[in-house]
C-alpha cells in the first residue's frame, strides 16, 4: 500500500496541516498509521467530510407508547439507586455473571457455537477442544470490550466515532484486518429487508449519527440508547461485527445514564431481528423499544433480588 505524509494530504485535500492532524487524532482518516511522531496516510484515503457543515436530520421516528410506559423501569431504577453503594463482593460477582452471559449471547447471535460453560472456561484461559481459534478470540475480545466500556463510563467519556471504532477494534482484534475501519465495499444483511447504504456514504452518515444522537436527549434514556443501536446497525459501517458493536454501544449509553446493560438472548434472536428490520424499513421503533425496556426491567430485578 502507498502512503502520503500529512503535508501531501494537505495539498491533495486543500485543508490545513493542523486540520489534518486533528482529524488523525480523532481517528477520522481511514487506514492512517502513526509512525513515531509522523503519520502514514493511505494514498487512496477519502477526504473526511467536514462535520462543521453537517447538520442533524429531522428525526421522524415512529414511537407509539403510552405516557406511563417507563414508570416501572424508572421505579425499579430508583429502588436500586436507593440501595447503592452495592457491596463490592456482591457487585463483582454479579458483574462477572452478567459479562459472561452478555458475551455468550451476543456472540451466539452472530453464530459463535461456544456454550455458556465453554465461554466461561475460555474466559478463564482454558482452550476448548473442537472449537475454532476465531470462536475463542470472539469470547476473549468481547469481554475486553466490556471492560473498555466500564472505563469509558468511569471516566465519563462521550460516545464518539473514535470510541465506536475502538470498540469495533477490540471485538475483532486478531480476527479481521479491517478491525476499527469503516467498510470500503457494499454489504447486505442476511434475512433482512433493509439494504445498508453505499459504503461511500458511511463516513458522512456516521458523523450525522453522532450529531443526531446529541439531539435525542429529549427522549427517555432507553429510547435514546435503542435509537443509537438501531441507527448504527442501519448504517452497517463495518464489514463485520456491526451487531456486537451496536449492542455494546447501546449498553454504553444505558450505563452512562445509570441503567444496567441489557442482554439480548440468543434464543430471542428472531424477535430482535424482526424489531430491528421493522425500525429500519418503517422508522417504527416501538417494538424494539418495548424489547429493550423489558430486558432492562429484567436486569434491574436481577440486581434487586441479590440485595
Amino acid at each position: 500500500m502507498e502512503f502520503m505524509t500529512t503535508k501531501e494530504a494537505t495539498q491533495k485535500w486543500n485543508i490545513s496541516e493542523r486540520r489534518i492532524r486533528k482529524l488523525l487524532k480523532e481517528g477520522r482518516i481511514e487506514g492512517a498509521v502513526k509512525n513515531g511522531n509522523s503519520w502514514n496516510i493511505p494514498i487512496d484515503a477519502l477526504k473526511p467530510v467536514d462535520k462543521r457543515i453537517i447538520k442533524p436530520n429531522h428525526n421522524d421516528f415512529i414511537i407509539n407508547l403510552p405516557n406511563n410506559f417507563f414508570d416501572e423501569v424508572d421505579n425499579l431504577k430508583k429502588e436500586l439507586d436507593n440501595k447503592r453503594p452495592i457491596p463490592k463482593d456482591t457487585l463483582r460477582t454479579l458483574q462477572e455473571k452478567i459479562n459472561l452471559e452478555w458475551t455468550y449471547n451476543s456472540n451466539g447471535i452472530e453464530g459463535n457455537t461456544l456454550t455458556l460453560r465453554e465461554t466461561q472456561v475460555v474466559l478463564e484461559g482454558i482452550t476448548v477442544g473442537g472449537k475454532s481459534i476465531k470462536e475463542h478470540l470472539e469470547a476473549i475480545n468481547h469481554e475486553h470490550a466490556i471492560l473498555f466500556l466500564n472505563d469509558l463510563v468511569k471516566d465519563d467519556n462521550p460516545i464518539t466515532e473514535l470510541n465506536i471504532k475502538n470498540i469495533h477494534t477490540l471485538i475483532l482484534k486478531e480476527i479481521d484486518e479491517n478491525a476499527g475501519r469503516y467498510r470500503n465495499e457494499n454489504v447486505t444483511i442476511k434475512g433482512a429487508t433493509h439494504i445498508p447504504p453505499d459504503f461511500v456514504k458511511v463516513p458522512e452518515l456516521m458523523e450525522k449519527l453522532i450529531l443526531n444522537y446529541k439531539t435525542w436527549n429529549k427522549y427517555h434514556p432507553i429510547i435514546q440508547a435503542t435509537l443509537l443501536h438501531g441507527e448504527l446497525v442501519k448504517i452497517h459501517p463495518f464489514v463485520d461485527g456491526n451487531g456486537r458493536t451496536s449492542r455494546l454501544i447501546m449498553n454504553l449509553d444505558l450505563m452512562k445514564h445509570g441503567f444496567n446493560p441489557v442482554i439480548i438472548k440468543k434464543e430471542n434472536r428472531l424477535q430482535y431481528y424482526e424489531a430491528l428490520d421493522k425500525a429500519h424499513t418503517t422508522k417504527d421503533y416501538t417494538d424494539f423499544i418495548k424489547l429493550i425496556n423489558g430486558l432492562e426491567i429484567e436486569m434491574l430485578k436481577k440486581y434487586l433480588e441479590l440485595l
